[in-house]
């Protein structure tokens, strides 16, 4: 759970790796996970931001620690697991609650996805690894990448998906939405970009024909 513009915590990547690199990003609820999906299936390696901000919150990690003295044991279930939602709700509703959400989890993934990324990078890994994030120009993380692909939809579509998505009404809907880049920014700084408005099935084929490109060069 994390949207916004925070400091910048990246290092800069090292030289004369075997590996090429895809930031895979888009709106919330735009179709991400498909085209990660379908990445994968064609055999690239994907490094999940969300994912980790999931396990840099599990109880008693530094960051969930962080959390529960400033947002209060209000957000936390009986098994000390974060109840997301509420933590959402508190954030999302208040710009100054989700900067200090920010600040406190961001600096975590980042350094994470770092370490992942250097496994790869150290293993003399070759082939394609994707950074699936979704707010992957928010913060800089394009500076690891040597592509950006972005996911998009109509903002009709997005709003529709993310409601019935995560049971959320219209106006929590679009306070999600609007703690992120527009997507129109985020289309304009793209080096592809993958239309989801459709069926499953030609966001896919768009996925693959970029794929053979790829395999080609």
């Amino acid at each position: 759970m994390y949207a916004g513009n925070v400091q910048n915590y990246l290092i800069n990547p090292g030289d004369g790796t075997l590996i090429y690199v895809i930031g895979l990003t888009g709106g919330i609820a735009t179709g991400k996970s498909l085209v990660s999906a379908t990445i994968k299936e064609l055999g690239g390696q994907i490094i999940n931001a969300d994912l980790i901000a999931r396990q840099v919150v599990e109880p008693h990690k530094p960051a969930w620690q962080q959390l529960v003295d400033e947002f209060g044991e209000g957000i936390i279930n009986s098994d000390l697991t974060i109840k997301r939602k509420e933590l959402g709700r508190i954030a999302f509703a208040d710009a100054d609650k989700l900067e200090k959400l920010n600040k406190i989890t961001h600096p975590y993934i980042i350094a994470e996805l770092e370490r992942q990324m250097n496994y790869y990078r150290d293993s003399r890994h070759e082939g394609i690894v994707v950074i699936d994030a979704p707010i992957l120009l928010e913060l800089g993380l394009e500076r690891l990448v040597d592509e950006v692909w972005v996911v998009t939809v109509d903002a009709a579509t997005q709003l529709e998906r993310l409601m019935k998505r995560d049971n959320l009404s219209a106006e929590e809907a679009k306070l999600r939405i609007q703690a992120q880049m527009p997507l129109e920014e985020k289309v304009k700084r793209a080096d592809r970009v993958i239309d989801n408005r459709f069926t499953p099935r030609e966001t896919k084929k768009q996925v693959e024909e970029i794929w053979r490109e790829l395999s080609r060069e």
